[in-house]
This record gives C-alpha cells, sequence and structure tokens, in this order.
C-alpha cells in the first residue's frame, strides 16, 4: 500500500476538505482528489461523502480509519528504527510549539542525551493539531503544547504554568505603554481574561499570532505585549525588554502529552529530566514574579 495515500485519506478525514488537506500537504487538490480515488478503487469502497460543503467519512470510511491509523503509525515505528544511527539503540521523537522550544524543549533535549548518549531524538515543530496528528500517527512519542488534544492512545500532565507578564522594550506604566501595545494572541481565555483587567489594552491595532517569538519583536522597537516570564528573562537581564509594574500576570498552561505505548524506560528518563527543568524554570520565573510585585508595591 502507497504510504502516501494513506497520509491523504488521513488528511481528508482530519480536515473534512480536500481543499484544505492539499495546503497541509503542499500538494494540488487535483493531486489531493487522485490519491483518494486510487484508494478507493484499491479498496471497492467509497470512503467519503463529496459535497461544496466538504467531505465527510463514509461507514466504509470510518473502518478503514482504524487500520489507516494503525498502519502509519507501523510505518514510522520502522522508519525511525530502521533509521537509527550506528552505535544508538533507542529513538524518541519530541514535538512541540515554536514557544516551548527556547528554555524548556532545548533544555530538555540536552538534560535527556547527557543521561542516555544512546538515545537518538527527532525533534519536531507544530501547532496542537499538528502535533496532536503527529503522535496519532506515530510521527512524534510526546508532545509540549498549551492546547493538548486528547485522543484514544495519550495522555496528558501539566508541565508547568506559564505566567504571561506586561513587559515592553522601555521603562513605563501602564499608561506610558498603552499608545505602543500589540496584542499576542494567546487564546480567547488569555483574551478575555485581559479584557476584563485592563479593557484600555483591548483595542490594538496590530494583532501578533507568534506566541513567544513576539519577543524579538517587541524588544527591537517601541512596543509592549504579554509575553512568556520564562523566555524573556534573557531580555530582562540585557535590558532589553522592562517589565510594566501594576500590570496582571495570566498562567498559561504547558502540557506534556503522551503516547500511552511509549517504550517504559525511555518515557521514565524522559518524564524525570522534563519534571526537573520544569522545576528549574518555575524558580526562576518565580524570581520574575517577584520582581514584578516588588515593582508594583513600590
Amino acid at each position: 500500500m502507497d504510504i502516501a495515500l494513506i497520509r491523504t485519506f488521513l488528511e481528508v478525514a482530519s480536515t473534512g476538505s480536500f481543499m484544505h488537506a492539499s495546503s497541509r500537504l503542499f500538494v494540488t487538490q487535483s493531486a489531493v482528489s487522485l490519491r483518494v480515488q486510487r484508494l478507493e478503487d484499491a479498496l471497492g469502497k467509497t470512503l467519503f461523502h463529496r459535497s461544496k460543503a466538504g467531505a465527510e467519512l463514509t461507514a466504509a470510511g470510518r473502518e478503514f480509519e482504524r487500520y489507516a491509523l494503525s498502519m502509519i503509525k507501523i510505518w514510522e515505528e520502522a522508519r525511525q528504527q530502521i533509521a537509527l544511527p550506528e552505535g544508538y539503540t533507542k529513538s524518541l521523537s519530541v514535538a512541540a510549539q515554536y514557544s516551548l522550544w527556547p528554555r524548556l524543549g532545548f533544555q530538555w533535549l540536552d538534560e535527556m542525551r547527557a543521561e542516555n548518549p544512546e538515545l537518538s531524538i527527532r525533534a519536531e515543530l507544530g501547532m496542537p493539531d499538528r502535533i496532536t496528528r503527529f503522535l496519532i500517527e506515530g510521527v512524534a512519542q510526546v508532545g509540549l503544547s498549551y492546547s493538548p488534544q486528547l485522543r484514544p492512545g495519550l495522555s496528558a500532565q501539566k508541565v508547568i504554568d506559564e505566567e504571561l507578564v506586561l513587559a515592553a522594550s522601555f521603562p513605563g506604566t501602564i499608561s506610558d505603554i498603552q499608545p505602543y501595545y500589540i496584542y499576542v494572541d494567546w487564546g480567547p481565555e488569555v483574551l478575555h481574561a485581559l479584557a476584563l483587567e485592563l479593557p484600555m489594552l483591548s483595542n490594538s491595532g496590530l494583532v501578533l499570532s507568534l506566541g513567544a517569538m513576539a519577543a524579538e519583536f517587541v524588544a527591537g522597537r517601541k512596543a509592549a505585549a504579554y509575553l512568556p516570564a520564562r523566555h524573556i528573562k534573557g531580555f530582562l537581564d540585557t535590558e532589553r525588554l522592562f517589565l510594566v509594574p501594576d500590570a496582571p500576570a495570566f498562567a498559561y498552561p504547558v502540557w506534556s502529552v503522551w503516547r500511552d505505548d511509549l517504550d517504559p524506560e525511555t518515557r521514565r528518563l524522559a518524564e524525570t529530566k522534563l519534571k526537573r527543568i520544569a522545576y528549574r524554570i518555575g524558580n526562576e520565573q518565580d524570581q520574575i514574579m517577584d520582581e514584578l510585585a516588588e515593582m508594583s508595591d513600590s
């Protein structure tokens, strides 16, 4: 069976659209249609109900989806095992959102490699839906995400409560930074909390859906935004960014999502190292929050 046909089928099933599947797979919509048609011809069954509204799985499609996921998982396990470099005995694939690699994911990789030099590690990048797909298909065994999407065979654990703090590229109060405020999209919960706490900042003319990457943008111009305290510690230490006193902070939990069939020994190593890093980062974050509290009190 052509693995590309199965991946295409799963992409259409996930998005409910041939067009959306084509954009995710970086192929034309006609190529997606042709791949699905080839799969249907091979199985002798129609897998999707096509309509102007999109594509919906038929009964045969829902039945085949279970086998398709299993085939992708087996393929990924075989590919990763065969691709193990000489001298390595085990492998682990980790996926994470962009904001979670600096000062968390990268340290995690370092800790695991130092503890087990025979562990081959692959790192992936993606948004929550892409990370979930990686986990379901076996492309990744563990993922770091702000918005975990659980499926059968996956389990989640809270890693740490990220603290989003208001920071600016210049020292100032909330009133001072208001004309230069940039809204970084951290999701509807944070938006709602911000509207309640600081309604004067709810009308920004610039919105960045860039996560922690926005810190570099803010630091490079006269601007202010809500950013992860963990991520901007270096910016604060070098005075490229400054905390804004009296501004509330918002908790934003980070989750690890694990495949239940991950090798127990590898999982114990990964969990232990992740907890250690989260504890260390938590202490650094507490220092920043204490500094913010002292500024606000004074």
